[in-house]
């Protein structure tokens, strides 16, 4: 890596202050992973002169041509839309396999309506495939191409150690709902915007009364947010709150500063990187990030900023973007629950709304 990073910065090449695997010049961007890098630019012939410097740097590659595959992901681009298609058949292939449910029966939802909980009195999981060994895979598959299933990946992921037959039985749910859509992922189209937008949303308490009372998971809330960067989504989070939250505000706004956490640094990235690449002049950028937010309690208080009775216990880490309200450098505004892209991120939902979320979200 430092022999690779020498080579580029000597070209010219400046390290990303936020990313140290992503470099760019006035007409190139690289992105760094292990031994694989992905290469975008606008002139061809700029190309060729990286890869001769590069080859005097003593440095050896393949040249793999047209960006179709990284990483195990697909990608494939309609000349005529323009919209581009990410998608991991292989990894969803090989996972029905070592779970020995190639012929299972497909199913429309990865999740049921219910939360998953601890199930302590349940019996052990019998069924023959490794547990944990699948749910590495689903979380590989849910955080590069599959919001889809992540919320149902995060539930059962926290019983990894000592899985029940209803978890093993959880993941099958998964795993059939992937074998429905297997040929699918990701769908999007990039804005004419160079813009960012973040759907932030939380579900309180969402385990009571799956949990028993002396599990400290019982009363957390979850956490769900997705950010879009030219209407392409590139972060999207489901987890359970580290903090016990005492209302739906409370875990509105918890939520909120934990999404404004990932979103405030990526701001900074796409600022600095657009500060030193040439852009085509048609092309409007927005540094203000929108932040949508379906909770009028915390819709309030993060753009009106007062401190009440009820707020006044909230540690200071979650006022922490309030200078960035201020300085409208973030944009937070009121959504309607139904339109709410992150709602899939944090509760079972119904087939029809589950679907309404993911063609807003994955394009279809």
């Amino acid at each position: 890596y430092q022999h690779l990073l020498e080579a580029l910065t000597s070209y010219g090449f400046r390290q990303c202050a936020n990313d140290p695997c992503l470099l760019y010049t006035s007409s190139m961007l690289i992105v760094v992973y292990v031994d694989d890098l992905g290469i975008a630019y606008s002139n061809p012939d700029d190309l060729d002169k990286l890869f001769k410097a590069l080859e005097a740097k003593n440095l050896s590659f393949t040249r793999e041509g047209t960006f179709t595959d990284f990483l195990g992901i697909t990608f494939e681009r309609d000349a005529k839309t323009g919209t581009l298609t990410l998608t991991q058949k292989g990894l969803i292939n090989k996972i029905l396999e070592a779970a020995q449910m190639t012929d299972c029966k497909p199913n429309w939802t990865p999740t049921t309506l219910s939360a998953l909980g601890t199930d302590p009195d349940g019996p052990p999981m019998t069924d023959p495939w490794n547990y944990r060994s699948i749910i590495g895979m689903l979380l590989y598959l849910s955080t590069n191409t599959r919001p889809d299933i992540t919320f149902a990946v995060s539930q059962a992921a926290r019983f990894s150690h000592s899985p029940k037959q209803s978890h093993a039985t959880a993941v099958k749910m998964i795993l059939r709902y992937l074998k429905r859509t297997a040929d699918r992922g990701m769908e999007i189209k990039p804005s004419g915007t160079l813009d960012l937008h973040c759907f932030v949303d939380a579900d309180f308490a969402g385990l009571h009364g799956r949990e028993p009372d002396y599990v400290p998971e019982s009363a957390k809330s979850r956490t769900g947010y997705i950010v879009f960067m030219g209407n392409c989504p590139i972060i999207w989070k489901s987890h359970l709150q580290s903090e016990i939250t005492l209302s739906t505000l409370e875990a509105e706004y918890s939520a909120l500063s934990s999404s404004l956490r990932s979103v405030l640094p990526l701001r900074t990235l796409l600022a600095e990187v657009i500060a030193g690449i040439n852009l085509p002049p048609d092309i409007p950028t927005t540094m203000a990030c929108r932040v949508f937010e379906d909770n009028n309690g915390a819709l309030l208080l993060a753009t009106q900023q007062k401190i009440t009775n009820r707020t006044k216990y909230f540690r200071v880490k979650w006022h922490h973007f309030w200078h960035h309200v201020r300085d409208r450098t973030i944009d937070i505004q009121k959504i309607c629950t139904t339109e709410q892209r992150a709602d899939y991120l944090t509760k079972g939902l119904s087939r029809e709304s589950f679907e309404r979320i993911r063609k807003l979200v994955q394009g279809w």
